[in-house]
């Protein structure tokens, strides 16, 4: 495997960098496009509560899960044919919920597309890592910041049109049917500009692992998503007590693959790197936030005040267009003062989500496009500084044979955060809507959740920038 961090000869990083990133485009574009689809697909497909929570979190489940197994995947069977499989299968699943005749074959065909996702976005940061020298990461990583903005900016616009523009009386089909295109061209272009690395083709796949790994989250997730809208019935108490014992069981279980000198799924040397174990755990609560709050701005602005779907996606485009501007503040730093400007962006979010939750607690009774844009691109600017230098603390250290797993287990951990962020959130809006219409207090009430994530961000980072004194090593 090529491990050095340059890219190999006559290879240019940048335009593989670019079809990388489309990619990855996708599957953000994807997301966000379907927060704004929600309402209408509950509407056609006569869906209840709980089954349009699962069109997000079916995604975020297969997701989550698959992550982490396929960066290791990548790591022996190549980061690019992993990719463009992964691209492949997407593209086919999106097709899948574009001609889905009911809700529980769209939110199947949503868990194949998480199955795809997770094959191809853990290779997008495990290349990029490996194709760039130090002194070029931070650039190249503000540009997936600036991809990741233009997703988010371009799914909701995208979104509102195509279902407004009712295209062949399609209404909310044509929003996974634009993935077909788009994953065509980054499939036939990945072929001959993303660089072919060579494979560690004697490494052995930890399948009980892989096993183990895949119920811990399960065990976590799924109860997370169904207990608050089902008063907790027994057996998801039952599977949060069990989340634990399987979960020391895969980490007893990468102990011995480490002692026995033999492959783990997630290495134990990055556990023990203190760096990026604190970083895991800083993106996981960053990510846990964003997902639901938009999931549930979206059925706030269409359902509680009778927004159009393009003029829900243009009320919340301040957020992404901020996310824009402090990933452009924020390259400009390149590796420095990573901490204090991850630092700084959660506690800007900190003031944004406490001031989004006033503004929308207490919206005029005449609500229109721009009633939120400020606390929305405040909170965007927040994240916009802290996403850039939150991967490159993540993963400064990390050497290029273990890329693939530490990518993919940020990006595991990363889509737990989301899916119980999508389910917290969700819950506390559903359950305060139950004999009301309130939808202001009970978006302000699931406001809280956030708000509760960002001050816990900042005692986190105030606790590990102490500890980094300490040991007089650069934070």
């Amino acid at each position: 495997m090529t491990l050095s961090s340059a890219a190999p000869r006559g290879v240019n990083p940048w335009a593989a960098t670019v079809l990388l990133l489309m990619g990855n485009f996708m599957n953000l574009i994807d997301v966000s496009i379907v927060n704004v689809a929600l309402p209408s697909i509950r509407a056609d497909l006569n869906a209840t509560e709980t089954q349009i929570e699962w069109v997000s979190a079916a995604y975020v489940l297969a997701f989550a899960v698959g992550l982490l197994p396929c960066g290791r995947f990548g790591d022996k069977l190549g980061r690019k044919r992993l990719f463009l499989s992964g691209v492949g299968l997407f593209t086919l699943a999106s097709v899948l919920c574009g001609l889905a005749p009911g809700i529980w074959v769209l939110i199947a065909a949503r868990a194949l597309q998480g199955i795809g996702g997770a094959m191809m976005v853990p290779q997008v940061m495990a290349i990029m890592h490996v194709l760039f020298p130090p002194e070029q990461k931070a650039k190249a990583f503000a540009l997936a910041g600036f991809v990741v903005s233009l997703g988010a900016v371009s799914g909701p616009l995208l979104g509102g049109l195509l279902i407004t523009a009712d295209i062949q009386g399609l209404g909310w089909r044509p929003i996974f049917l634009v993935n077909l295109p788009i994953g065509l061209l980054v499939v036939l272009g990945g072929l001959r500009l993303i660089p072919t690395m060579s494979s560690d083709r004697e490494m052995a796949i930890d399948w009980r692992g892989v096993a183990l790994f895949a119920a811990a989250i399960t065990l976590v997730v799924l109860p997370v998503i169904e207990g608050p809208l089902l008063g907790w019935p027994w057996w998801s108490l039952v599977a949060l007590a069990m989340a634990a014992p399987v979960g020391w069981l895969f980490w007893r279980r990468q102990q011995a693959l480490e002692r026995a000198g033999r492959e783990q799924l997630l290495p134990v040397q990055l556990l023990r790197d203190r760096g990026y174990l604190s970083g895991v755990i800083v993106v996981m609560m960053h990510f846990s936030a964003i997902p639901g709050m938009f999931l549930i701005l979206a059925i706030y602005l269409q359902t509680g005040f009778g927004l159009t779907p393009l003029h829900s996606g243009l009320a919340t485009a301040p957020f992404p267009l901020g996310v824009m501007l402090g990933s452009w503040v924020t390259a400009r730093f390149g590796i420095r003062a990573m901490t204090r400007r991850i630092a700084m962006g959660a506690g800007i979010m900190l003031v944004g989500m406490i001031w989004l939750r006033h503004a929308a607690g207490h919206p005029p009774a005449d609500l229109h496009l721009w009633t939120l844009a400020a606390p929305l691109a405040l909170n965007g600017f927040g994240m916009g500084l802290a996403i850039s230098p939150l991967f490159q603390m993540v993963l400064r250290d990390v050497p290029g044979p273990m890329a693939g797993a530490a990518t993919g287990g940020m990006q595991a951990f990363q889509q737990v955060g989301a899916a119980i962020g999508i389910a917290i959130a969700s819950s506390l809006f559903f359950v305060h809507l139950r004999g009301t219409d309130d939808y202001p207090a009970a978006l302000a009430q699931a406001l809280t959740y956030q708000i509760c994530v960002f001050a816990a961000i900042l005692t986190l980072l105030a606790i590990r920038s102490r500890a980094v004194r300490r040991a007089r090593v650069p934070g």
